[in-house]
């Protein structure tokens, strides 16, 4: 018999978090998070997404008292009004292979969402477009990227089973850079600034950051506005994002592209991969985790492509080439070998069109579900 609770206090916060690094414990391609950073992500008081949401979270305990799944109900409001629909997210979903386990968590969610007047499940996503989204279906033996989440191959079939049916696709590439980068490229970013009248901002360490955050963040929510998922953000969350990426961000990974009166239209930032430095801390930045990350962005031969935002205004203008070209500077200088595009849409063309030149492979696919309950 399957029971279900609601999470309530620190400890079962705490236990909803750990509940995957003991599922996927000894899993070579598991990826632990910051249980910290996770745990302040679902506290209202911790995360600035909680102006636009609400959520209720719970776990589920088998028979012998032992935690063996867990998932979050989330209804964002914003997105509503803007979509109009009256949909109820699901997200944090994780479950050990036992269809009963899976049937009870998702029951559960669907009762909530209709408690709230909520006709649509829809997920796995989170609070925001920059939490991680969908059930990896493709991929089982590939590290997780930094918006990119594990979970086992049954998942899938355990949702299609309860009525959930494919909403959207999201795809990751892995880039394997060349000896030495194709001319085409730094010609092509040459055109399209002289064309467009565009230059990259003089970024040469990170506190140079500073003056075009504001505009960094205007831009984002400008190119993000049409995006599955997709809200705009406050100040109050674009501060938490800054606080999250900031303090790792490499400039030799940062392309902010200006207009001739200094705006910014375009943006990309990358990092170096964390994956096996997460892993090695596993779950903890204490006492020791805090240094393995800190090593893995020092010294790395791969690198997570975060953020590409274009505004309106100059999309399919070929300003992804001045962001590549850029990142490609800072490829070059520290002998990086190995490109990862985080998880994007799979019709996002302007993107993958940037790989058309260089060797790459499709290695991962996560996918997001509908089901109406209405």
């Amino acid at each position: 018999m399957i029971q279900i609770k609601t999470v309530t206090t620190k400890q079962d916060l705490k236990a909803f978090v750990h509940f995957p690094n003991v599922l996927y414990k000894g899993n070579p391609y598991y990826v632990p998070q910051i249980e910290s950073m996770d745990r302040d992500t679902l506290r209202p008081e911790k995360n600035h997404a909680f102006e636009a949401c609400e959520g209720k979270y719970w776990l589920a305990f088998d028979e012998n008292g032992d935690i063996v799944g867990r998932v979050a109900g989330i209804i964002n409001r914003k997105y509503n009004e803007k979509s109009g629909e009256k949909a109820c997210r699901f997200g944090w979903i994780d479950f050990v292979d036992n269809q009963e386990v899976s049937r009870a968590l998702m029951q559960t969610v669907e009762q909530y969402a209709k408690e709230k007047g909520m006709d649509i499940m829809s997920g796995p996503m989170g609070f925001l477009e920059f939490d991680a989204a969908g059930v990896l279906v493709e991929g089982f033996d590939q590290l997780p990227t930094a918006y990119g989440k594990y979970n086992a191959p049954y998942y899938e079939q355990h949702l299609l089973d309860i009525g959930y049916a494919k909403d959207v696709d999201f795809v990751e590439y892995r880039i394997l850079v060349p000896e030495v980068i194709p001319e085409r490229y730094a010609r092509m970013s040459q055109l399209v600034s002289i064309k467009n009248g565009l230059h990259e901002a003089p970024v040469r360490r990170r506190s140079e950051l500073s003056p075009y955050l504001d505009g960094i963040f205007k831009c984002l929510n400008s190119a993000y506005a049409q995006l599955h998922g997709f809200t705009e953000l406050s100040k109050g969350q674009w501060d938490d994002l800054k606080k999250q990426f900031l303090s790792n961000v490499d400039v030799d990974y940062v392309s902010i592209v200006l207009d001739s009166d200094d705006q910014v239209v375009a943006f990309g930032v990358g990092l170096p991969s964390l994956a096996k430095a997460m892993q090695k801390a596993n779950g903890s930045l204490f006492p020791l985790g805090w240094l393995h990350i800190l090593k893995a962005l020092r010294k790395n031969d791969t690198i997570d492509l975060l953020l590409i935002a274009i505004d309106e205004k100059y999309k399919n203008k070929g300003v992804n080439a001045m962001i590549f070209h850029k990142f490609a500077q800072g490829i070059t200088k520290n002998g990086i070998k190995y490109i990862e595009s985080t998880r994007e849409l799979e019709d996002n063309t302007s993107v993958q069109n940037l790989w058309h030149y260089l060797e790459h492979t499709l290695t991962k696919r996560a996918r997001t579900y509908k089901k109406h309950i209405g």
